[in-house]
């Protein structure tokens, strides 16, 4: 099973070939650039490039994956809007994953739970919560970091990086979701969800007020 994996939910413009067989994953080629405002002027372009590099064509998909946040307004959509092309264009389906899920996903595995952070800007982050084995106890959240009560106290994502000492957590790899991750945390035993973005506020930009009515003596 050949799955092209697609995020944009973090800084990372993220795109990956994955070959998917049984519990055995790996990467056949992927395209990473860390850039905040090159999400849609490059997903597109690393998806072809990451499927060429593995030596085959978009016609032999068999599935996507995309996370799908939570994130940016403007950067997650990039991603989505990609992903969800492809799979209509392709007729394959399109499977959506907690971009945290993700992260968490490729955390080496230990015996204490772990948080995943993710710089959500506005000095605020993404976050949640996992068990040793990976599996999400709490989240996904938004939050500033002095509003976190947590006892736990490692923590990946590029959140933890940034806010480390508010925080008072010990940062751990990875920082950005990876293609291998976003194939972990997909669920292919079941039919695909619908590709719904995980904003966790409402976008800056607003419909206008109506005008106020001016009248005259």
């Amino acid at each position: 099973m050949l799955v092209l994996a697609i995020d944009t939910s973090t800084p990372a413009v993220t795109a990956g070939l994955v070959a998917l067989d049984g519990d055995v994953l790996e990467s056949r080629g992927d395209r990473v650039t860390v850039d905040p405002r090159a999400h849609g002027e490059l997903i597109t372009p690393h998806a072809l490039e990451a499927v060429k590099a593995a030596g085959v064509t978009l016609r032999d998909l068999d599935a996507i994956v995309c996370g799908v946040g939570p994130g940016p307004f403007t950067g997650l959509r990039a991603g989505m809007a990609t992903a969800a092309s492809l799979a209509h264009a392709l007729g394959i389906p399109a499977y959506p994953v907690c971009s945290l899920d993700a992260i968490a996903a490729d955390v080496a595995p230990g015996e204490a739970p772990f948080l995943v952070l993710t710089d959500a800007r506005r000095r605020e982050v993404y976050w949640a919560a996992y068990a040793a084995d990976g599996s999400r106890t709490d989240g996904p959240h938004v939050e500033r970091p002095a509003d976190l009560e947590t006892t736990i106290k490692v923590a990946a994502g590029d959140g933890a990086l940034l806010y480390a000492d508010a925080l008072g957590v010990q940062p751990i790899e990875p920082r950005f979701p990876s293609p291998l991750g976003l194939v972990k945390a997909a669920d292919f035993d079941n039919e695909p969800a619908p590709l719904t973005p995980l904003y966790l506020r409402r976008p800056d930009a607003v419909e206008p007020a109506a005008r106020k009515k001016v009248t005259t003596p």
